[in-house]
């Protein structure tokens, strides 16, 4: 149990980053009056973030490793500016608080499905009762966090 924790520690600071992110960002959109705008500098911000530490530390992959990437695995950057815009077009009329919440109920939904199939190379986990109804308690506290 305790050696996972570092990584539990990792990722809950992730999502926190993500709820401080997402109202930065749309305050952005705000004061800029262009979302895509917003989310574009978002994207840049990271990628040159990343890219200095990329080239710090590890370096490119070779053009024979890049050449065996499927296609499909290049659409993740596409999935992510489509969070970071739906996030902060909305952030300010929704709160973070649900934007949030909802967030987590599709990333369940999504990874419910993903992992019922044994997808992108997930270990196959069966759909149990109580992992659909996590799910449904997160969606109810979506609800919750909006009435």
């Amino acid at each position: 149990m305790y050696q996972n924790l570092p990584a539990l520690i990792l990722v809950f600071l992730a999502g926190m980053a993500v709820a401080i992110q997402t109202p930065i960002n749309g305050l952005l959109a705000q004061t800029s009056g262009n979302g895509i705008f917003a989310a574009t500098v978002s994207f840049l911000v990271g990628s040159a973030a990343l890219a200095i530490i990329l080239l710090s530390s590890q370096g490119l992959p070779s053009p024979a490793a890049l050449r065996a990437i499927p296609w499909w695995m290049w659409t993740g950057g596409l999935l992510g500016a489509f969070y970071v815009w739906a996030a902060l077009t909305n952030v300010h009329k929704i709160g973070a608080l649900s934007l949030v919440a909802a967030l987590i109920a599709g990333q369940l939904t999504a990874a419910l499905v993903l992992d019922a199939a044994g997808a992108m190379g997930l270990s196959a986990s069966p759909v149990s009762w109580q992992r659909i109804l996590a799910v449904f308690l997160v969606a109810g506290g979506v609800l919750l966090s909006r009435f």
